[in-house]
């Protein structure tokens, strides 16, 4: 009987590490085919979050947070001359450029790792806990990245470039103005996209 039990651990051990490390290449190839992050004037339009909310609702908050965290890193990395606008944040303030990147995406992962259990105890049905979980996720990582950011750049000369250019009056509408379409996009996305290959992969990884 200890053995049989110590085997299906060792199974499953097994078979979370091959899952993460599928996301996490997916997370790589993303980022090596430019896939990921689209590169725009202002912020830049990525999908990154997409395998992060997948492993999140699939494997678990702790799922998320490691795929959260090498989502971040490789943001961090962008901003070494592969982001102009990262790039431009680093040399303002380092320390703040990898807090905008990396503990954000940590927290994302994990929050929306714990909000699809809380939202598959409460949908009976199955239909709607897998599309909520995915646009938390998004509007997460907008809301942090760009708290994030509001906070340790808002006053410095290059953001307040963009809060002149965008016409607005206070960071709330810095935020609004800045995100935009982008963000609109983003969230559509993950809400598509996660919610679909989530949903399938859930119950192939769940099925008895």
């Amino acid at each position: 009987m200890e053995q049989t039990e110590n085997r299906n651990k060792h199974r499953f051990s097994a078979q979370y590490l091959v899952r993460l490390s599928v996301l996490v290449a997916i997370l790589f190839f993303l980022e090596i085919s430019g896939l990921g992050i689209i590169k725009t004037p202002g912020l830049e339009f990525t999908i990154m979050q997409v395998p992060v909310i997948i492993g999140a609702i699939t494997m678990g908050p702790s799922a998320g947070g490691i795929l959260g965290g090498i989502f971040g890193l490789i943001s961090f990395w962008e901003c070494f001359g592969r982001s102009a606008f990262g790039a431009i944040l680093l040399s303002i303030h380092p320390v703040g450029t990898f807090l905008v990147c990396v503990p954000t995406r940590i927290l994302m992962g994990i929050l929306c790792g714990l909000i699809f259990r809380i939202l598959k105890k409460l949908d009976k049905t199955g239909l709607w806990s897998f599309g909520a979980a995915s646009l938390a996720g998004a509007l997460l990582n907008t809301l942090f990245f760009m708290t994030t950011l509001v906070v340790f750049f808002y006053p410095t000369d290059y953001i307040q470039g963009f809060v002149r250019m965008l016409g607005v009056a206070n960071p709330f509408g810095f935020v609004l103005a800045f995100v935009g379409v982008q963000g609109l996009l983003e969230a559509i996305i993950c809400f598509l996209a996660g919610a679909a290959i989530s949903k399938a992969l859930y119950h192939v990884m769940h099925r008895k």
